[in-house]
C-alpha cells in the first residue's frame, strides 16, 4: 500500500455522540478451546465460540478535559501536505468507483472533522486479559484520556486506570478493580496464523452494542505506513468505527491480533481491516504491565531500503537487507564496528528481509542483549556481535531522511559534471547558513540541472556529496576525479549525500551520450 492510500486508513475509536458508541466485547473465562463446528449446510457455525468469549471483551468509554475527540487529535497531526494528498486520494476512489462522498465523512475534500456532540467523548473497544481487571485497548483509544469507564456485556460498569501506553504501537493497557474474578480471553500465536484461515471479531461498531463479525486472514504483514513497527494482519471481517481496541480471535478462542485501523473511504467497512498481531502486542502489553512504558534495543543506525539502481552499483546479490547509511556516535553499532554502506543481511541468524524487519527485530530486543549481526561489506560477508543498548528517548532504528532543504547560502562557483550536478566547497558561511557541524566534511551540490540524472533520484541544491563509490570526498576536485572515474566503467556509482543531518545512499548513472 502506498503512503498516499495509507492516508486515508481510519482510526476505529467512535467520537461523535450521534453514534454513541458502546463497547462490548468478547469473552473467555478459562482459555479452554472451543472451535467453530461445521453445520449441515457447510457453514461454520461461530455461536459456541461467540458466547464463550463475549463476556471478556468490554466497552472503553474515554473523557477528554480539552475536549478533542479521537478522529480530531488524529486530523491535527496531519500536515496541511498530507490532509490534501488524503482527500485527493479519497476523491478518486470515490469516483472511479461510484461512491458518493457522505458529509462529514473523514475524506470528504474541504470538510472539517466531525466534533463530537459531547464534549470529549470517545468510545472504543477492549478486552480483558486476566481475572484480576487487566484490559488491552488502543493508545487511541484511551491513552490521552482523563477518565476512563470500562462497561462489561452483563452491564457492569468499572472505572478504569491508564497503567500504561505505547503510541508507536498504538497499544494501551487499563486496570480496573473488581471483588469478583472477571471473565477474560488469552493471547494466541499469531506467527501461526495463515492467510485463509477464519477468524472471528468482537466490538462495538457504530454503537451498536457487542457485534461479532467473522471473516478470514486476508493477508500478513500489511504496512500500512502508520508507525515504525507495522506488522498488521489483514482480515476481511467486518471491521467498523468502535471497534478500535478490540480483539480478533482464531477457532481456538485465542486473541491473536488487536482491530486498528480500515481502509475505508465512506467511513464504514468495504472488507480491509488490519490488527496489530498478537506476537508484537504481547510483548508490549507486558512490559507495560511491569513499568508502564516500553523500553525499546538500539542499535544506533540510520538504515535505507536497497533498489536495483543500488544493488548493481555495489554488485550486490538480490535487494535484501538493509543499507547502513549513517553508524550514530557512541552507539551499539559504532563499538561493534558497523560501518557506513554496510548492508545488515541478519540479526541472530534471521534473514531481514527489509529494514521493517531490522527495526522490529532489533526494537523488540531487550537493552543489553548481545545480538549477532550478519553483514555485506565490500563483496564478502561478515558477522560481528552488537550489544544492543536502550531506547529511551527517540525510538530504535532510524531510516535516512530525504526531506527537502531549501538549499540557500550554496556557492555557485562550480564545475559541471556529466551527472547533472554542480559542485562547490563548503564554505565558512554556507555552514553558518546550513547550520553545518564541522565534522561534516564533502562537496556541496551547488546546483542540479533539470531532467538530468541528479534530478531523476533526487539530489538537491544544498546536498554534501560525502562519498563516491566506496571512497570519501572533500572536496569539489576529489569528487569529479571519483566520478570521472567512475564513468569509465558505465555501471552506476554509488553516492553518499548528507541532508539536514541525516545520510542516504543513491546510485547514479552519467548522461548518456
Amino acid at each position: 500500500m502506498t503512503k498516499t492510500k495509507s492516508r486515508i486508513l481510519t482510526a476505529l475509536a467512535l467520537t461523535t455522540a450521534l453514534t454513541a458508541p458502546v463497547l462490548i466485547a468478547p469473552m473467555f473465562t478459562a482459555p479452554a478451546a472451543v472451535a467453530a463446528a461445521p453445520t449441515m449446510s457447510g457453514v461454520q457455525d461461530f455461536s459456541d465460540l461467540a458466547a464463550k468469549v463475549t463476556p471478556a471483551v468490554v466497552n472503553v468509554s474515554v473523557t477528554m478535559k480539552g475536549g478533542v475527540g479521537d478522529d480530531e487529535s488524529r486530523e491535527s497531526r496531519m500536515s496541511p501536505d498530507q490532509q490534501k494528498q488524503m482527500e485527493e486520494f479519497m476523491q478518486k476512489f470515490a469516483e472511479r468507483f461510484g461512491m458518493p462522498m457522505q458529509p462529514g465523512q473523514p475524506g470528504k475534500p474541504g470538510a472539517k472533522p466531525q466534533r463530537p456532540a459531547q464534549k470529549g467523548q470517545a468510545v472504543g473497544t477492549g478486552f480483558i486479559i486476566d481475572e484480576k481487571g487487566w484490559i488491552v485497548t488502543n493508545y487511541h483509544v484511551a491513552g490521552k484520556a482523563d477518565e476512563i469507564v470500562v462497561s462489561m456485556s452483563d452491564g457492569r460498569k468499572f472505572p478504569a486506570k491508564l497503567m500504561g501506553g505505547d503510541e508507536k504501537t498504538d497499544l494501551a493497557l487499563l486496570k480496573v478493580e473488581s471483588s469478583k474474578p472477571l471473565p477474560y480471553v488469552s493471547f494466541g500465536d499469531a506467527s501461526k496464523v495463515r492467510v485463509g484461515q477464519p477468524v472471528m471479531a468482537v466490538g462495538n461498531p457504530f454503537g451498536l452494542g457487542g457485534t461479532v463479525t467473522t471473516g478470514i486472514v486476508s493477508a500478513r504483514g500489511r504496512d500500512i505506513q502508520s508507525g515504525p513497527f507495522d506488522d498488521y494482519i489483514q482480515t476481511d471481517a467486518a471491521i467498523n468505527r468502535g471497534n478500535s481496541g478490540g480483539p480478533l480471535f482464531d477457532m481456538d478462542g485465542k486473541v491473536i491480533g488487536i482491530n486498528t485501523a480500515i481502509f475505508s473511504p465512506s467511513g464504514g467497512s468495504v472488507g480491509l481491516g488490519f490488527a496489530i498481531p498478537s506476537s508484537l502486542a504481547e510483548g508490549v502489553v507486558a512490559q507495560l504491565k511491569v513499568n508502564g512504558k516500553v523500553e525499546r534495543g538500539l542499535l544506533g543506525v540510520q538504515i535505507q531500503p536497497l533498489n536495483e539502481e543500488l544493488v548493481k552499483s555495489m554488485s550486490l546479490d538480490g535487494d535484501k537487507g538493509a543499507l547502513v547509511a549513517q553508524v550514530t556516535p557512541d552507539s551499539a553499532a559504532m563499538a561493534a564496528g558497523i560501518k557506513s554502506g554496510d548492508v545488515i543481511k541478519s540479526v541472530d541468524g534471521k534473514d531481514v528481509e527489509s529494514i521493517k524487519d531490522l527495526t522490529r527485530m532489533i526494537s523488540t530486543m531487550k537493552p543489553g542483549t548481545t545480538a549477532k549481526i550478519g553483514l555485506w561489506r565490500d563483496g564478502k560477508d561478515m558477522t560481528v556481535m552488537a550489544k544492543i543498548r536502550g531506547d529511551k528517548e527517540e525510538g530504535g532504528i532510524v531510516k535516512a531522511s530525504a526531506d527537502d532543504t531549501d538549499g540557500k547560502q550554496v556557492d555557485k562557483k562550480a564545475e559541471p559534471l556529466s551527472y547533472g550536478v554542480s559542485l562547490a566547497p563548503i564554505s565558512k558561511e554556507m555552514r553558518q547558513g546550513m547550520k553545518l557541524d564541522d565534522s561534516v566534511k564533502g562537496a556541496a551540490i551547488a546546483a542540479v540541472e533539470p531532467g538530468s540524472p541528479a534530478d531523476e533520484i533526487g539530489l538537491k541544491q544544498g546536498d554534501i556529496l560525502q562519498q563516491v563509490g566506496r571512497d570519501a570526498v572533500d572536496s569539489p576536485q576529489t569528487a569529479v576525479e571519483k566520478l570521472s572515474e567512475a564513468k569509465k566503467t558505465g555501471k552506476p556509482v554509488l553516492m553518499k549525500v548528507y541532508r539536514e543531518g541525516m545520510t542516504r545512499f543513491v546510485a547514479i548513472s552519467p548522461r548518456a551520450a
